[in-house]
């Protein structure tokens, strides 16, 4: 796991516990300047209660129908925490909104309430009327209604109401315990101007405060309060509620409208932790998980360190154990004749890393640098030190030494001045295939029987069997006179010389145009795999054509294989020699290198040639071996062929 994933492990961890501290300094908060019809999504509103007008109807206003004995509710979502368990701590919170109660019949009725209460969605039946949405004349008084109000009493329904334009306060009653005529402080809250209430209450103290005065300035007092009450909420109500509104109609009517609403409160935190300790908490987890990332990176280091230590020495201790390991060379001496890897003495780039042209002891070397952090890379430099290192014939590329340091691994090879052989037969990208460098016939056929000879050595001439695993064009280095030299060993595998004929890997390996079909079946390299990639090897080498020939522009072959078996169907195989050699070849030879590759590429690997065979074609020792006129189907599994006892 990198520096990045550890950050990331530390951050899910950590973010929890701080925002649960953060949380106990903020509360329910939020704030309407008004309410669009997307505000439905964070309040839940009963039947008779609507969004209208940019504004909470809390009674709906019908558009002509009969608003007669209506009650409503509307609720914000979310709950408050109004008290802890125990009860010893109780939120504070502020409510301030803009109410407008318009008369629809003369006198007005019956009123509007900011609520508290334990449940959302329902409403008492037959709440309407002087009940205002809060209680029923089943609920009233009952200690299992849970619910605060601070009603806005527009009539005048029962004897215990001082007048029809009042603030009462209710605790699971209609029957306010205090109440403030709105006369005396010039305020009418029914007129159908707009009303700024703002109701306070401090957890600590235990205070209610009520502030109401009418919004265009016409009267009321923003500084004083018409109302200021000891209550303490927590012994009325339960440990969450919602807050919101309720409102009535009864046979006299009215608008019962909210414009805006602002709600601000603290959290009450269940397990009593006083605010400075979580304010001293938040500093010093921040702290320690500072200090334990950074005691905790430098062990990770320290492990790599050694875990990469005892890679190098495991990697050292299979090269070493080589019978005739190559020369070991140090990181500053490569580096020297590298220019430090400068990219103006880049050769090439492969698919497991770089190859930089180097000066060592005045000799002119190759020095291929793998990538980084590759484990894949790693095997292939095992592979190809231990391989290689232990191989001698003409026709294979020299392996000089190696390098494994600092994480970095390296193998020294002698240049090859005349590069890979697929730079010298494919035409650039987009250029006339009649342009570039042109190898003549003969040229191209000392190639590849040079090729023929080094693969023989390896299935026929080691102690162990080697299987190259990547045959191609790109692989074979061409020296000062061409002559070829296979490279690039770093899929190389080794098998006894005995019964066992493959070996088994997890994943295919190879280059695709050059793999044999049964190699996506069986999962496993085979001398048979070997002899198909040469079979593609020679036809690519013969018609100067990439395996993914396009023979014209609207006709993708499914490749060079099946390109020259067909023409070799009508018999015009020469017609795919490489134009660019103006017919100057040996006809006779190079229509047996075409049908020898036809012959390695068979769909069956029980009918191709073995290298010793392939390498005694070369040298005139025997034929060809014949091949069908058509591409047989590929079949597996494939049939051995049937011979005499």
């Amino acid at each position: 796991m990198n520096f990045r994933n550890h950050f990331l492990c530390l951050l899910v961890i950590t973010t929890p516990l701080l925002s649960g501290l953060i949380s106990q300094v903020e509360g329910l908060n939020f704030n309407f300047s008004h309410f669009p019809e997307s505000s439905k999504n964070e309040l839940i509103l009963t039947p008779d209660a609507e969004i209208d007008f940019d504004a909470i109807q809390v009674t709906k206003e019908a558009r002509g129908a009969s608003i007669t004995n209506l009650s409503g509710r509307v609720w914000y979502k979310q709950k408050l925490r109004i008290r802890s368990k125990q009860k010893n701590i109780t939120a504070s919170f502020n409510s301030t909104f803009v109410l407008n109660i318009t008369p629809q019949t003369n006198p007005g009725g019956e009123g509007l309430a900011f609520i508290l209460s334990k449940e959302t969605g329902y409403i008492p039946e037959n709440s309407h009327g002087e009940w205002l949405g809060i209680v029923n004349s089943s609920t009233n008084g009952s200690s299992q209604s849970n619910i605060f109000a601070v009603e806005f009493d527009t009539k005048k329904s029962y004897a215990e109401d001082i007048d029809d334009n009042h603030v009462g306060i209710d605790l699971n009653s209609i029957y306010s315990i205090k109440q403030v005529s709105l006369y005396d402080h010039g305020v009418n809250v029914s007129s159908g101007s707009d009303v700024t209430t703002s109701i306070q209450y401090d957890g600590e103290s235990k205070v209610l405060t009520v502030y109401v005065f009418m919004t265009s300035g016409g009267g009321g007092n923003q500084a004083n309060p018409i109302l200021t009450m000891p209550l303490d909420l927590s012994n009325h109500l339960p440990e969450d509620v919602f807050v919101g509104f309720s409102a009535s109609t009864g046979e006299s009517t009215q608008l019962n409208c909210i414009k805006s609403w602002n709600f601000t409160s603290t959290v009450v935190d269940d397990d009593a932790v006083d605010l400075l300790w979580v304010w001293i908490l938040i500093p010093v987890t921040l702290a320690a998980v500072v200090i334990g990332f950074s005691f905790y990176f430098k062990w990770n280091n320290k492990r790599r360190e050694v875990e990469a230590q005892d890679e190098d020495q495991k990697v050292e201790i299979k090269i070493m154990s080589s019978t005739t390991a190559p020369k070991k060379f140090r990181l500053k001496e490569l580096k020297q004749a590298t220019g430090n890897f400068n990219s103006k003495n880049k050769l090439g780039r492969g698919g497991c890393g770089t190859v930089y042209k180097g000066l060592l002891d005045n000799t002119e070397v190759a020095v291929k640098r793998f990538f980084e952090n590759s484990s894949e890379g790693r095997q292939d430099f095992v592979a190809e030190v231990t391989t290689i290192g232990n191989l001698h014939h003409k026709n294979l590329v020299k392996l000089v030494g190696w390098c494994h340091e600092s994480n970095e691994l390296l193998l020294v090879y002698e240049l090859m001045p005349n590069g890979s052989l697929d730079k010298l037969i494919f035409p650039e990208e987009n250029a006339n295939p009649e342009d570039g460098i042109m190898l003549s016939w003969e040229t191209r056929h000392g190639i590849i029987c040079g090729v023929a000879g080094a693969l023989d050595y390896l299935h026929n001439g080691c102690e162990k069997r080697v299987l190259h695993r990547d045959i191609k064009a790109s692989n074979i280095m061409l020296d000062s006179e061409f002559n070829a030299r296979l490279g690039d060993f770093g899929l190389a595998r080794t098998i006894p010389n005995s019964d066992m004929t493959h070996h088994s890997t997890k994943k295919i390996a190879g280059t695709l145009g050059y793999m044999a079909p049964e190699s996506f079946h069986i999962g496993r390299a085979t001398a048979e795999t070997d002899i198909y990639a040469f079979g593609v090897l020679l036809l690519e080498v013969s018609c100067g054509r990439k395996p993914g020939y396009q023979s014209d522009e609207n006709n993708y072959s499914n490749g060079i294989v099946d390109w020259v078996w067909e023409l070799h169907k009508l018999e015009r195989i020469l017609e795919v020699m490489d134009m660019r050699l103006s017919g100057n070849f040996d006809r006779d030879q190079a229509e047996s290198v075409l049908k020898l590759g036809l012959a390695c590429c068979h769909p069956n690997p029980y009918q191709r040639p073995s290298m010793r065979t392939a390498l005694q074609v070369f040298t005139g020792e025997v034929a060809p071996p014949p091949i069908p006129n058509e591409k047989p189907a590929f079949v597996w599994p494939a049939m051995a062929p049937i011979t005499d006892d």
